[in-house]
C-alpha cells in the first residue's frame, strides 16, 4: 500500500495594501478607548466651532432679524466695499495691526527670558516663588486688572502722587496715546508673560544636562551656554509659539482694549473688536461687522501660512 503523500500548505501572501489595511484596523481596535475619549472632543468643534461658520453668509447679504439668515437680500460684497471705503474702517484695522505687531515685538521674548532667567536660578525655594508670583496674574480677569491699572497710573494715582512730590507735577498717563500705548503693552506682559514661561520651562526640562556640563568643561559661560544650547534646544516650541501668535495678529484682546480706553485716546484704543461690539451689537449693523471678521480671519489664516512657510525654510515648521 501507497502511503498518502501529504500535501504541503501554501501560505498566501498579503498584498501591500492588505497588510496596511490590516495594520490599520488593528491600529483602530488598540485605540478604541482613545477615539471613545476623544467624541466629545470632536461633538465639541463641530458645534460650537464649525457649524456656526455657516452665518458667516450675513456677510454677504443685507442681514435682519425678520427675514433670518437664509431669507435676507444677497448684497454680494457691497459690505466689504462700505468697509473699506469708510476711514474709521481703516483707522480701526491699522490701530488693531499696530497694537498687535507692538505685542508680538515687544511681548513675545519676555516669557522666554523670564523662562531661561528661572531655569538659571539654584534655590528653589526662590524660584517656585517667583514662578507662583509671575504666573498669578493670569488666573486674574482683565476686569481686575484694568481696575488696578486704571488705579495705578490715574491722575490721583500712586504713579501721579510720587511723581507730584518729586516734580512738582503729574502726568496724564491714561489720556496720552504713547503712554497709553506703553500701558497696554506693559499690563498684557505683566498679565500673560508667566503663563507662557511655562511652556518655555517644560521645554527646557529636554534638554540634556550632559550638554552644559561639557560646555562648562570647554570654558563656555553662562551666555554662551543659553546662546549656544538653551536656544536652540528651545527653537522648536519658540516657532511653534510665534505661529499661534501670528494667527492672533488680527485679535487683540477686546476685555483689555475694553477696560483700558477712553474716549480721548479712541484714535488709537479703538480695534475690531471694540468696533464689532459698538457697531454690531449696539448699532444692529450685524452684516458690515461680520464682513470685518471674516476679514481678519482672512488675515490671521494669510499671516499663519506664511509663517509657517519661512518656519519650514529653516526645518522648523509647525506643518
Amino acid at each position: 500500500m501507497k502511503a498518502n503523500s501529504a500535501k504541503p500548505i501554501r501560505l498566501q501572501a498579503k498584498s501591500p495594501g492588505q497588510s496596511r489595511r490590516f495594520w490599520h484596523t488593528q491600529r483602530f481596535k488598540t485605540n478604541t478607548p482613545l477615539w471613545i475619549m476623544f467624541i466629545p472632543v470632536i461633538v465639541f468643534y463641530l458645534v460650537f466651532k464649525y457649524a456656526p461658520m455657516a452665518g458667516l453668509v450675513i456677510a454677504f447679504k443685507n442681514y435682519t432679524f425678520y427675514e433670518g439668515i437664509w431669507g435676507s437680500q444677497w448684497v454680494g460684497f457691497a459690505n466689504f466695499e462700505m468697509l473699506f471705503t469708510q476711514a474709521q474702517s481703516l483707522q480701526i484695522i491699522r490701530n488693531t495691526l499696530l497694537l498687535s505687531v507692538l505685542s508680538v515685538v515687544v511681548g513675545f521674548p519676555f516669557p522666554i527670558i523670564l523662562a531661561i532667567m528661572l531655569n538659571e536660578v539654584r534655590k528653589k525655594w526662590f524660584q517656585k516663588s517667583v514662578q507662583t508670583l509671575v504666573y498669578l496674574p493670569h488666573f486674574f480677569s482683565w476686569v481686575i486688572v484694568g481696575g488696578l491699572v486704571v488705579t495705578i497710573f490715574a491722575q490721583s494715582g500712586i504713579v501721579n502722587a510720587a511723581l507730584e512730590k518729586l516734580t512738582g507735577q503729574s502726568f496724564a498717563f491714561l489720556f496720552s496715546e504713547s503712554s497709553w500705548v506703553a500701558i497696554f503693552l506693559g499690563s498684557g506682559i505683566w498679565k500673560d508673560a508667566g503663563f507662557s514661561a511655562i511652556i518655555y520651562l517644560a521645554a527646557l526640562t529636554s534638554i540634556d544636562p550632559s550638554l552644559y556640563e561639557a560646555a562648562s568643561m570647554d570654558g563656555a559661560g553662562k551666555w554662551k551656554q543659553i546662546r549656544n544650547i538653551t536656544l536652540p534646544g528651545i527653537s522648536p516650541t519658540i516657532v511653534i509659539m510665534l505661529i499661534l501668535a501670528m494667527g492672533r495678529v488680527m485679535e487683540v484682546g477686546f476685555d483689555q482694549v475694553y477696560v483700558l480706553q477712553n474716549s480721548i485716546v479712541s484714535g488709537i484704543s479703538e480695534v475690531i473688536s471694540t468696533y464689532i461690539y459698538a457697531i454690531g451689537l449696539q448699532g444692529g449693523q450685524f452684516s458690515l461687522t461680520a464682513a470685518l471678521g471674516l476679514f481678519e480671519s482672512l488675515v490671521a489664516f494669510i499671516l499663519v501660512l506664511l509663517t509657517n512657510a519661512v518656519a519650514r525654510r529653516f526645518g522648523r515648521g509647525l506643518w
